[in-house]
């Protein structure tokens, strides 16, 4: 156990992300699954820099002062590909390289979620789609000539995209399309040995689950039937997994969807009855 601060400096130094810097996008509050991934990458010896942008900025920066040491927040929207170019130039003044980046980003209009599946338009999709999965692949070509010749990694989050789930609507085609996405850059990616993983994340309590109709009644009935259980409230497990990909103890894997979900992917046909509509508590 780190009982000082000298001794939480030997940890980082001896960790098996010791001497790596990493760019994590995605954190707004210490809820987010990002910033338990931030905390975590910290504490396995990595230097981090988290970006934000708009009105996020000031919960972020907030964010970023709670993790040790405090990690410097960059402007990026992820959709202005000058601001995503403006960030590598400065990860390259910052550190000259970069050993991983983590794509925590998700985002859809409302219309995209709630049960109206086939009404939602085409402009709205083209939001999600966006945001959520092509921004992977801008990510992608800007930060990854900035890993050395060894490699580096691209992490992302998804929520099972091989699934249609209530109410979840074109979050789920974003979430398959970012998989697949994954699965092009991995290809692409290898022979400048980039692994790219995905984790698929079991139901967890942020600021963005907030916005999902439906919710806790997805939550409530992953508990009972993951054999291992479900806590909504701890983002550590997925955290640990990024540490690991993230890490070199991954080096041969790439192109992979990682189920950090205790086990509810593997049990058949979910049991979830009468989700809750709109509006509902």
């Amino acid at each position: 156990m780190v009982t000082n601060n000298s001794d939480a400096v030997s940890a980082r130094a001896s960790g098996v992300l010791a001497g790596k810097r990493i760019l994590i996008t995605g954190v707004l509050t210490p809820k987010s699954i990002a910033y338990s991934i931030a905390d975590a990458c910290q504490q396995h010896g990595a230097d981090i820099v988290l970006t934000s942008f708009g009105r996020a900025m000031s919960l972020t920066e907030r964010s970023a002062k709670r993790l040790e040491p405090h990690p410097d927040v960059l402007e990026m929207d992820v959709v202005d590909v000058d601001q995503v170019h403006g960030v590598a130039a400065a990860v390259r003044e910052r550190w000259g390289s970069i050993d991983g980046v983590v794509h925590a980003i998700g985002f859809a209009p409302e219309d995209c979620l709630g049960g109206h599946f086939m009404e939602t338009p085409w402009s709205s999709v083209a939001t999600a789609m966006q945001v959520s999965s092509f921004s992977l692949k801008t990510l992608a070509a800007e930060l990854v000539p900035l890993m050395p010749s060894t490699g580096g990694a691209l992490v992302a989050l998804t929520f099972d995209g091989t699934l249609a789930w209530p109410l979840y609507d074109w979050m789920g085609p974003a979430k398959a399309a970012l998989e697949a996405i994954g699965r092009y850059l991995a290809r692409d990616l290898g022979p400048r040995h980039v692994r790219v993983n995905t984790i698929s994340a079991g139901p967890l309590e942020t600021i963005a689950a907030k916005s999902i109709p439906g919710f806790r009644t997805l939550k409530d009935a992953w508990s009972g039937q993951a054999p291992l259980g479900w806590d909504a409230t701890d983002a550590g497990p997925v955290a640990d997994t990024a540490v690991f990909l993230l890490s070199d103890m991954a080096r041969g894997i790439s192109g992979e969807v990682i189920h950090v979900d205790g086990g509810y992917h593997s049990q058949g046909a979910p049991l979830l009855t009468s989700p809750e509509q709109p509006g509902e508590e």
